[in-house]
């Protein structure tokens, strides 16, 4: 459980990460990125922001990539913006929740498309 603190930190990191990528990154890899949420550790010195990314595992990968290496850019923007006394390492990690949803959902509509048997 995050403190409040790093709570509020994890949300002003976001939406700057959100406005660095959306403004300032100029790698077409990171094109299809999505945000969806972060986490900051107690000591508020690593930041792990989850995305996903529409498209192909090509188009994952690539963006992986991409994020990776503008990480460097993207903290020291992030302290400029934010003023911590400590700016955290910021780290990316995909966030596989759209694909299970989506999985789940596919097999759920199997079910309900599954033949029917006759009664005996």
């Amino acid at each position: 459980m995050q403190t409040r603190r790093a709570q509020r930190v994890a949300d002003s990191l976001l939406h700057e990460v959100a406005q660095i990528l959306q403004k300032d990154v100029k790698d077409p890899r990171i094109g299809f990125v999505t945000l969806t949420g972060a986490k900051v550790s107690p000591d508020l010195r690593v930041a792990t922001v989850y995305y996903t990314v529409l498209g192909e595992e090509e188009n994952r990968k690539a963006s992986a990539q991409g994020l990776a290496s503008a990480q460097a850019f993207i903290r020291r923007e992030v302290g400029q913006r934010l003023k911590l006394r400590l700016v955290p390492d910021v780290r990316f990690l995909y966030d596989d929740t759209m694909a299970q949803t989506l999985h789940v959902q596919e097999l759920l509509e199997g079910l309900s498309h599954a033949p029917e048997e006759p009664d005996r």
